[in-house]
């Protein structure tokens, strides 16, 4: 009986809906002909990299802008266009793109600008020197000039902490003829330049290009076009689109989470069997996107991330009115730790942890100021007690860490 209830779901599929004619177009690696109200960005970065068409050095370029802003969709648009531009005049111009957060070291990346280039590295055994050599010998030989575009690299920048990979490729132009390698880093946090260190930000002399939050009528319009691409005619009306907009636009402006909105609530209309998307499929989608990926971000979470979660919401549950710092947390952390028999970090690494949580949403960590006392952070959960409940108490390690009650709470200020 179940095979043939899953035969029919599979068959319907194939034979085709009439709601989707081509749901890719709602997927975040879609780049689209028209990237609507960013034209003022797409104009500052053309300018900014059109010198290397006449075989000049470009400015190094800082991007930054939330998340769903735009920044990878333009620079991978503009790129592509010099790219092809670049094939015309016949300058040798490379491109290599590499996402850092999904890279991860400075091993890898070096290795992915190698094998952009078309040399052939393994995935690891090799000094870091040893990469920069071949990619150095590389561009000598070919008289060849390279763009890195280098996105998220706050996620790379924070990982290691003496900035080395960022410094190297800021330095490489002095072992370069007449070539040269300009770099392009896309980061979500206005202050990223703050992690990074002297002798980087004297060699940079970069350029900066803010990509601002969507609002509204802005992702009003980016969803009009993409419907026409996505959905049959008349499968969504109006409202249901203009509801979908303003839930983007008040969580931030973000124009991928205006898609995945748009995109599961199509696919819950689908399921249903209905032709229409409807407001409701709209707040459902809502509601199903931010459990998903709540859930998801807390069980991929490595073990000493998951205590730090597991300590705010015992001191949140102890103190609902007020945040905590970060030696509290510490010294609850270390508690815990020890409870499970773990050897816990330090508070360093600690307060490290804390800020990534932050930038994920999990935690909620903000500045207060006690005048002359100074200044401290007071953290509380960025999202809902009961998800994280639901979630971490299924973790075979920390799942019974709920139940502990802590030995030093904070006074209360």
């Amino acid at each position: 009986m179940y095979e043939n209830q899953v035969e029919g779901i599979f068959n319907k599929i194939l034979i085709g809906t009439n709601i989707f004619l081509n749901r890719d177009v709602l997927r975040h690696d879609y780049i689209p002909e028209i990237l609507p109200h960013r034209d003022e960005q797409i104009n500052r970065l053309a300018g900014i990299l059109a010198p290397a068409l006449n075989h000049s050095k470009i400015s190094n370029i800082f991007i930054y802008g939330k998340t769903g802003t735009g920044k990878t969709a333009v620079s991978k648009f503009v790129l592509s266009a010099l790219e092809n531009k670049a094939r015309e005049v016949e300058p040798l111009l490379k491109i290599s793109y590499i996402n850092c957060r999904l890279t991860g070291t400075n091993y890898r990346v070096l290795a992915d600008i190698c094998r952009s280039l078309g040399i052939e590295v393994p995935f690891t055994g090799l000094a870091v020197g040893e990469l920069f050599n071949r990619i150095l010998k590389f561009l000598n030989q070919q008289k060849c000039s390279l763009v890195v575009v280098l996105d998220e690299i706050d996620a790379l920048v924070r990982k290691d902490e003496d900035n080395n990979l960022l410094y190297e490729l800021t330095r490489i132009n002095e072992n370069l003829n007449s070539n040269w390698v300009g770099l392009i880093c896309v980061s979500n946090d206005l202050h990223f330049k703050e992690f990074l260190d002297a002798r980087i930000l004297s060699c940079l002399s970069e350029e900066e290009v803010v990509f601002k939050p969507y609002l509204a009528n802005e992702l009003y319009d980016i969803l009009l076009i993409r419907v026409k691409e996505a959905f049959h005619n008349d499968v969504i009306d109006f409202s249901s689109l203009k509801l979908c907009a303003a839930l983007a636009a008040g969580e931030h402006g973000d124009a991928r989470r205006a898609l995945d909105l748009l995109r599961v609530a199509g696919e819950l209309a689908e399921r249903e069997g209905i032709e229409k998307v409807k407001e409701d499929h709209i707040r459902l989608a809502q509601k199903k996107i931010e459990h998903d990926r709540v859930s998801e971000a807390l069980s991929s979470l490595p073990l000493h991330s998951k205590i730090v979660i597991v300590v705010t919401f015992l001191l949140n549950n102890f103190m609902p009115k007020e945040g905590v710092i970060t030696g509290n947390i510490f010294e609850i952390y270390k508690e815990l730790c020890k409870s499970i028999e773990l050897e816990p970090l330090t508070q360093r690494r600690v307060s490290g942890l804390i800020n990534e949580l932050d930038l994920l949403g999990i935690l909620n960590a903000r500045v207060v100021s006690f005048g002359r006392f100074g200044r401290t952070k007071k953290i509380r959960l960025g999202v809902s007690p009961r998800t994280v409940l639901d979630v971490l108490s299924e973790d075979e390690v920390v799942g019974g860490l709920f139940q502990y009650i802590p030995k030093c709470l904070p006074k209360r200020r």
